[in-house]
């Protein structure tokens, strides 16, 4: 038998959980869906608070920070709960300190030798417990959420938390990636004192392990994921990594809700990081032109590349093996013996593929341009500054920087799969005649369809008329949060979105 809900009265208050949100603390796209999202549902009127861990690094860029109080979360451990403010944020943020949990340098899921921390299972099972109890008031504040929003494993017991409450709020659960899920053991189990109702086939219990993405897709009242084509994908073997037969059975509460852009920080017209502002007219190209030559300079290009008037390839992300980046490197040499191209490559990971692209900037010192490690200015820099956009992403459940390539003006080329094949449309005969075609789209993930894709869109490049078409097709994209928190809102209110209902 469904618990009773509370009866919802408008304005909504909605506490948003996640484990990271830029500017204070990101890794990756959840931290921009964590910034963005909650702004965007502030727009619309709801009463939000964004909740996270008080890491040492947030800690340092939240301001005017008090204490409102402490919750007890059994053994003898208590939350101290901090609220603040960001000048990124119009909401408080509420901040969950417990010393021994997050109060440590560096990111937040890894220790200094890219090993995840040893207690993440008690780090973010307490940090979701922590956000459950906040919900339903038990600083009483006078604050009582009636939508609780948890996101990825991190907060995928949040709603098994809230499940144990009497009559708890409508809860919320958004993949952003199902990869990573944040399984533990039976002896942590116990040793954390959990429920033991979780431990159960019908609970969060997962091939002998205990699976907190699990526990959000069960006990969750709707679960969101990134995209359109994600939410169809993840229900398939290949992408479902082990809960397709859940999802499947869950799907009446599946909806994929295609992530937005922060459209204010990233935008041409404005962007303070980048060389020269521009937009769709007739200086498009000499804007893109000095970006580029801004962007090669940075880079430590030698002065004759930066002056050349070749295209920039360029690629901004994790070097890892999900979004192909070996894909990318086994295509450059070949490129680079027929055509006149340079890329642009920003980004760190795995080992073997940072050796990789310092091997290539070595070989090709003229022609290959790379940084190891994240810059948030040398990003925008890159979108400004590159003429294509390369995403060959093995799956990728949204994705942002397609977006804000087409934002840019830098066509992308990229895999038909997830939120690319949803945001991403391919230049055929057809669409370039109907003037639809944003950029490149290929299937197989193999490095002879990436580099057909890239030849492409090089070819066109050689057409000034068709390209400033296809920039000016993605530029005009709408890509900000508004209709999406729209649809979120939807949710929220117990209704069907219309954007992205699973067929």
């Amino acid at each position: 038998m469904s618990k009773p809900r509370k009866t919802i009265k408008k304005p909504l208050k909605v506490l948003f959980a996640a484990s990271e949100a830029y500017p204070l603390i990101k890794t990756g796209g959840l931290g921009d869906v964590a910034h963005s999202l909650p702004n965007a549902l502030a727009h619309v009127g709801l009463d939000v608070r964004l909740v996270l861990p008080a890491y040492r690094d947030v800690l340092r860029r939240v301001e005017d920070l008090q204490v409102l109080g402490w919750i007890p979360l059994g053994d003898g451990l208590d939350a101290r709960i901090l609220q603040g403010w960001h000048a990124a944020f119009e909401m408080p943020l509420w901040l969950v300190d417990i010393a021994h949990l997050f109060d440590r340098e560096g990111n937040p899921y890894q220790g200094p030798d890219g090993n995840n921390w040893p207690d993440n299972p008690q780090r973010f099972t307490r940090f979701s417990q922590a956000v459950a109890l906040l919900a339903a008031d038990r600083l009483d504040a006078g604050w009582q959420a009636d939508v609780v929003h948890a996101n990825d494993w991190q907060t995928g017991l949040v709603p098994a938390w809230l499940h144990e409450t009497a009559t708890p709020p409508r809860c919320i659960y958004t993949i952003h990636n199902l990869a990573y899920d944040g399984q533990f053991d039976y002896a942590t189990f116990q040793a954390m004192h959990l429920p033991p109702a979780w431990w159960s086939i019908d609970g969060a219990e997962f091939h002998g392990n205990l699976s907190p993405m699990k526990a959000g897709l069960i006990y969750s009242d709707w679960i969101t994921t990134v995209s359109p084509t994600y939410a169809r994908e993840i229900q398939t073997p290949e992408y479902g990594y082990g809960y397709a037969d859940i999802l499947r059975h869950q799907q009446h509460k599946l909806r994929g809700i295609l992530n937005g852009i922060d459209t204010r920080t990233w935008d041409p017209t404005t962007d303070r990081h980048i060389a020269a502002h521009y937009r769709c007219d007739d200086q498009l190209a000499q804007g893109k032109a000095a970006n580029r030559r801004a962007l090669l300079k940075a880079l430590g290009a030698p002065t004759k590349a930066q002056r050349a008037d070749a295209p920039v390839i360029g690629f901004v992300g994790r070097l890892v093996h999900q979004k192909g980046i070996d894909l990318l490197f086994d295509a450059i040499p070949a490129l680079l013996r027929n055509t006149l191209v340079r890329f642009a490559i920003i980004g760190s990971g795995e080992q073997q593929y940072e050796e990789r692209l310092k091997a290539l900037m070595a070989q090709y010192p003229a022609r290959v341009f790379g940084y190891l490690g994240y810059s948030e200015a040398l990003a925008h820099q890159l979108e400004a500054g590159a003429d294509i956009f390369a995403m060959p992403s093995r799956y990728e459940p949204c994705g942002l920087n397609q977006m804000y390539s087409l934002r840019y003006g830098t066509p992308p080329v990229a895999r038909r799969t997830g939120g690319l094949a949803d945001t991403v449309v391919d230049s055929t005969p057809t669409t370039l005649k109907d003037g639809s075609a944003t950029g490149f789209l290929f299937d197989a993930p193999e490095s002879a369809a990436l580099e057909a894709a890239l030849r492409r869109a090089l070819v066109l490049h050689q057409n000034p008329t068709l390209w400033h078409q296809i920039q000016c097709a993605g530029m005009a994209q709408d890509l900000d949060w508004d209709e999406r928190a729209r649809s979120y809102l939807a949710l929220y209110q117990g209704a069907p979105t219309a954007e992205g209902e699973q067929q």
